[in-house]
């Protein structure tokens, strides 16, 4: 029998067959690679949306303000008279007659004119008039209205202004203040706006919010701020807001849009139409009838407008007198910090702060100590405490503050002449000056021996170092030391102990330091702990870091308060003219707080304060001629270049004070006709100063006070004949002396 076989092309048949079933329609495959790409794009929107709702989410937390509330009490609403406080010195807390805070200047609005009339007092029709042309839907939305926010905003996006504020939103940015013309985001503002109101309409009912509204809108003319339906009434009408009749009514709710454009005085035709459109929406709404409307047009065709103030304006009703006087210097320091603070607080720039400070609801309390500031402005132009002999050609400049150990100033006396103007150039808070040899305490000593580079008694020789002090490649030797009197002096090459260098003010020691730390260790030092703000980049070098040659110099405030950690321990607190800040409705802007930096040990820093004691102690001090006979006194002189500037920091047990003189150009001080810088400190300061309440500094446990031998500057030991008295921390004391001299 044959044996059957099968062609090969039947196997080749099912391969064939097999690799079609493998093979994947064109269009399904297309299909799948499309659905894929949808699913990855669908994909991405939901997670790309997922990360922008919550970063949305987030943005508008950040500026939802939802903890803030709103007050719409009276005197929040109309309040236009920033008042400024200094604390009583004769306060007496068991006594309920005793006032603890005395008015001390009281900024007021020139031109804002607001009464306030309760909402009972203003007819139901003129109401009727401001709802139904600003918000239709006010008694019925919750503070926002989303739908007229939303046609707002698509019309904006269609090149179409349109506000979309309803009454409780314009009341909540009359108050605050808060507005695009601030300088604030519009919609972060808006964001603010619309949770404030939302939390405004919890609080109060929708009564309180209307009469609020009508009593802090503007009806503003381009020269009178009239404030409120009370002084618009008198002001266009000449009545009460009691008698205005429908016409009257729609006219001033017609201009609120755009008052400048829209008000009855200057722009009648304007007003005419704008009177129209708020008649129209009260008829359309019900709030009027046909005949009442067809009385309204007939009211609006004889309509008289006047433009003249009968009424007593708030500014006349508050306990400020009309004639103030001239501003203190420390009355000028301390408008510009509460400025620099509302606007810090709220985020608005430095313009819209100020702006918002004369429009009142501010009450500032002050840190001055009145009775100091009267005593040194008047010591401040009396030319005896500064001429060495009497004559009359006297330009020699002055300024003056003082300090207390947290940061408060307590007095400003920025020139030795009579103050003639509000608000000038103000040489304490604003001018920069050399501090000279001032520096070298702040910038090489305390940080040196915080790191303990130096002790009380290390000895320092008294020898230039090689470096490039001019910038210009080449290596000196510098700096060259100088005698009290301006000289130049040369170097001893002796070893002198630390404290004798700070009591001398050699430039030598210093220099040798701030080597060791490096000058951008210094400045960091000075900008950081000890809050310098004047200083710039090209003051990096040894120079300015040494003997203080910097681009500009520094604020005399600044130099007092960077001198205060020497009397409280180390602690750098801010520094301040202003205690506290209250809004018209109490609540608390900004107010001075007892946190501090810890700049240097509380052991380095009396170790410092005992240094310093000898600039006045020491019979080659240069600040000898400042000492005292009750209070202890811990100083530092400083003198610029070519003897243009001199400056004297007192460190005194209560306060620290500070006084620089110079001319306005640069000019060389006349040492035969001017006193010590010492002795002029004396002579302003001396009698305060004795006066305090303490007389000595308290010394810490940390602080160890030792003998020292003069010949190694090493602790005193048995065979030492000539000794001193030094102050060392506990945890680095130096060795003992063996006595082998």
């Amino acid at each position: 029998m044959e044996e059957k076989r099968y062609p090969a092309r039947d196997t080749d048949r099912r391969k064939r067959s097999k690799k079609k079933k493998n093979r994947v329609n064109p269009v399904v495959r297309i299909l799948r690679i499309f659905g894929t790409l949808i699913l990855s794009v669908i994909m991405i929107v939901i997670i790309t949306g997922s990360i922008f709702a919550t970063a949305l989410t987030i943005y508008i937390l950040n500026f939802a303000d939802t903890t803030t509330t709103i007050s719409l009490d009276e005197e929040v609403v109309i309040s236009n008279v920033s008042r400024f406080f200094y604390h009583n010195p004769d306060y007496d807390e068991s006594d309920p007659d005793s006032e603890e805070w005395i008015l001390y200047y009281g900024m007021k609005n020139p031109v804002r004119r607001s009464v306030w009339v309760d909402l009972d007092q203003v007819p139901e029709h003129v109401r009727d008039a401001f709802v139904y042309t600003e918000d239709e839907r006010f008694y019925t939305h919750d503070g926002v209205d989303f739908k007229r926010t939303f046609v707002a905003i698509a019309r904006t996006l269609l090149g179409v202004k349109q506000g979309g504020s309803t009454i409780t939103q314009q009341t909540i940015k009359n108050i605050t203040g808060d507005s695009d013309a601030d300088g604030t985001k519009g919609v972060e503002r808006k964001i603010r706006e619309i949770f404030r109101a939302i939390n405004v309409e919890k609080i109060y009912t929708k009564e309180d919010i209307l009469e609020a509204y009508l009593n802090v809108i503007p009806f503003t003319t381009s020269v009178n701020d009239i404030v409120g339906i009370q002084a618009a009434a008198n002001f266009y009408f000449k009545k009460d807001v009691s008698e205005l009749n429908y016409a009257e009514g729609a006219a001033l709710a017609g201009m609120l849009s755009y008052p400048f454009r829209d008000n009855p005085l200057e722009h009648p035709k304007n007003n005419r139409r704008r009177l129209n459109y708020a008649l129209d929406n009260m008829l359309q709404n019900g709030a009027l009838s046909d005949d009442e409307w067809e009385i309204a047009q007939k009211q609006a065709d004889e309509l008289q407008v006047y433009g003249d103030i009968t009424y007593t304006s708030v500014e006349e009703e508050q306990d400020i007198p009309e004639d103030q006087g001239v501003t203190s210097w420390f009355m000028d320091a301390a408008i510009n910090q509460a400025v620099d603070l509302i606007s810090e607080e709220t985020g608005i720039t430095y313009e819209a702060a100020e702006e918002r400070l004369r429009q009142g609801g501010y009450d500032v309390y002050t840190t001055v100590d009145i009775n100091m500031q009267k005593k040194m402005e008047k010591k401040m132009r009396d030319k005896s405490n500064f001429q060495t002999w009497t004559f009359d050609k006297d330009k020699l400049q002055s300024g003056f503050v003082c300090v207390d150990y947290k940061g408060q100033v307590l007095c400003n006396v920025s020139s030795r002449s009579k103050k003639k103007k509000s608000r000038c150039y103000n040489l304490v808070s604003q001018g920069k000056r050399s501090p000279g040899s001032c520096m070298k305490p702040i910038a090489s000593y305390a940080p040196a021996l915080d790191q303990d580079l130096i002790t009380f008694s290390s000895f320092i020789n008294d020898s230039p170092i090689r470096v490039d002090a001019d910038n210009d490649g080449l290596e000196e030797q510098w700096p060259v030391n100088y005698s009290e009197y301006g000289e130049s002096a040369n170097w001893s090459m002796k070893d002198i102990p630390t404290w004798n260098m700070i009591a001398r003010s050699l430039n030598t020691a210093p220099a040798r330091l701030v080597q060791q730390m490096t000058p951008e260790y210094c400045f960091n030092f000075l900008k950081e702990k000890l809050d310098i703000t004047t200083l710039e980049d090209a003051d990096m070098g040894y120079s300015g870091m040494t003997v203080g040659g910097l681009t500009h110099g520094l604020h005399l405030q600044e130099l007092a308060a960077a001198y205060t950690i020497f009397g409280n321990g180390g602690k750098k607190y801010e520094l301040t003219y202003i205690s506290k800040i209250e809004q018209a409705d109490g609540k608390v802007l900004y107010e001075h707080g007892d946190g501090f930096k810890q700049a240097i040990s509380e052991s380095s820093a009396y170790i410092m304060n005992k240094m310093m004691q000898r600039v006045v102690t020491d019979s080659n001090g240069t600040g000898r001629y400042a000492k005292l006979k009750n209070t202890v006194l811990a100083a530092k002189t400083g003198t610029s270049s070519d003897w243009v500037d001199l400056n004297f920091v007192g460190v005194s047990p209560d306060y620290v004070s500070a006084v620089w003189i110079g001319y306005g150009t640069w000019k060389k001080i006349p040492t035969d006709q001017y006193q010590n810088i010492g002795e002029i400190w004396k002579n302003l300061f001396g009698d305060v100063v004795e006066n305090e309440e303490h007389h000595d500094f308290e010394k810490p446990e940390t602080v160890q006070e030792l003998k020292y031998c003069t010949r190694t500057g090493y602790i005193a030991g048995y065979g030492c004949g000539s000794t001193d008295v030094g102050y060392y921390k506990d945890t680095y004391i130096p060795q003992t002396c063996s006595g082998w001299h």
